[in-house]
């Protein structure tokens, strides 16, 4: 008797547990926010442009003769005679570094034998000088008329601090653009922008114009330069968070 009791009770607490695993899951205000919030993807761009405030001038001091020794010593005579003349011109020592420096064979073919030989040496040394736009001019005067036999390279961009700021400018602009863009999508979906999920970004600057040309006569009238503007732009891709 007392077996069957027992077996009775087993059956009706197996129903109710039964009964409550029936009943409707619970969701949590957490699992709610989570299923109503939405994301949309956006990218922008924004550009800034400046005056070129840096110039970077490229020069070649170059020297061939019968020996290897004589063509090094010349090109040290005149780059030393460069650098002495820049400096009376006010260019700053550490403004003017080495770019590039070589000796080499400089080789024909023998019409007889018709094998190559050397008939000379050449010596070269690339200098950089880094100089502001309005004195770039000058730069290349004076160095074409004291030693440097041609000018390889000119560039007009900007400085450091110029470029950071306008980088920062340029990306607040970017920013605002892919806001835009987030907020017609959401509004055309009927959901609100409610912030940042992600963010990520790209761009840079480029110099306004290169020059290259051999060095002439300085004698005349001076070298000018134009050098117009520089523009920084900057890219960025941003996921927002946005509800219903």
């Amino acid at each position: 008797m007392n077996r069957r009791l027992g077996i009775g009770a087993i059956v009706i607490a197996a129903l109710f547990l039964l009964a409550g695993c029936s009943a409707p899951l619970q969701t949590t205000g957490s699992d709610a926010a989570a299923e109503s919030q939405r994301t949309i993807s956006t990218s922008g761009s924004g550009e800034v442009s400046a005056d070129a405030d840096r110039a970077i001038v490229t020069v070649a001091v170059t020297a061939r003769a019968d020996s290897a020794e004589a063509a090094r010593e010349s090109v040290a005579a005149n780059a030393s005679t460069m650098r002495e003349a820049l400096r009376e011109a006010g260019v700053d020592d550490d403004s003017v570094t080495t770019a590039a420096y070589r000796v080499r064979g400089i080789s024909d073919v023998e019409r007889k034998t018709e094998q190559r030989e050397i008939v000379g040496y050449e010596a070269v040394h690339v200098f950089r000088i880094d100089t502001t736009p309005d004195a770039a001019g000058t730069v290349v005067d004076t160095a074409v008329g004291n030693g440097a036999s041609e000018v390889r390279h000119v560039q007009f961009t900007l400085t450091d601090e110029t470029r950071t700021e306008l980088r920062e400018e340029a990306l607040e602009r970017a920013m605002s653009d892919a806001r835009s863009d987030a907020d017609v999508i959401a509004s055309s979906a009927d959901l609100t922008v409610t912030g940042v999920k992600s963010a990520s970004t790209g761009g840079g600057h480029a110099p306004v114009y290169e020059v290259r040309a051999t060095a002439a006569d300085s004698g005349g009238a001076p070298t000018q330069f134009d050098a117009g503007s520089v523009t920084v732009s900057a890219t960025v891709d941003v996921t927002y968070t946005a509800v219903e």
